[in-house]
């Protein structure tokens, strides 16, 4: 600088990277936030998910322990659960979509780079929760089919 026009001042000189990286702290800062609480409201939704299928299941417990004693094989036993999970969770996930094209509008401020009825990303995120609820009724299903006869009906 001082080679081009020595008469001027020159103060607080960084490298460009520097600037460059200071200028996009906060937008950087607000993404990690973000992605904190989306993998929050995703832990929260698998909890939820697998509360809600084991309370039902706690619920046919009997049925499940019958169904076992006469003979149903684990592999039956788990398939029943898991697609009364999925079905659930594919209603869920319907409704949510729904809610989510109703409510656009509202939502449009919040979101950078995307459009509040982008399909790729109501796609990526049903899909998400699709695959945390199944892994969720699998663990049902798994409790439940190698539970056995005897004590859940003896507990009844």
């Amino acid at each position: 600088m001082a080679a081009v026009d020595p008469e001027l001042p020159v103060a607080n000189l960084r490298p460009l990277d520097d600037v460059a990286r200071a200028a996009h702290a906060r937008r950087r800062f607000l993404f990690f936030v973000v992605g904190v609480f989306a993998s929050l409201a995703l832990a929260l939704s698998a909890i939820g998910a697998y509360g809600t299928l084991a309370y039902a299941l706690e619920r046919r417990r009997r049925e499940m322990g019958i169904r076992l004693a006469l003979g149903a094989d684990a592999g039956r036993v788990l398939r029943l659960v898991v697609g009364e999970g999925l079905r659930l969770a594919a209603w869920g996930v319907g409704l949510g979509i729904v809610a989510a094209l109703a409510l656009g509008r509202l939502t449009r401020s919040l979101l950078f780079g995307v459009s509040a009825r982008d399909p790729v990303a109501l796609v990526v995120a049903s899909a998400t929760l699709l695959l945390v609820a199944s892994l969720a009724a699998l663990l049902s299903g798994w409790r439940a089919a190698h539970a056995s006869p005897a004590s859940v009906l003896r507990a009844e």
